[in-house]
């Protein structure tokens, strides 16, 4: 094969990588659509709850990073 044909072969599947990548795009762009940039979906009119955790819950929290913080020092 020699390099004519070789160039010309690549210039031609960098074509059709840019169409497929073209292709991917869209279907990226439809699904944000639907479910939203940041990956969760839309819900219109109803406010997400906010996740609360007990007295206890949130003392093993504490207690966990102060021991990861002095792991680090």
């Amino acid at each position: 094969m020699n390099l004519r044909q070789m160039l010309k072969q690549l210039r031609g599947e960098r074509s059709r990588t840019e169409k497929e990548l073209s292709r991917f795009d869209d279907a990226i762009a439809a699904f944000e659509k639907l479910v939203g940039a940041n990956g969760r979906r839309k819900v219109r009119g109803a406010p997400r709850a906010k996740r609360r955790f007990s007295v206890a819950t949130r003392r093993k929290m504490a207690e966990a990073q102060k021991a990861r913080w002095a792991k680090l020092r």
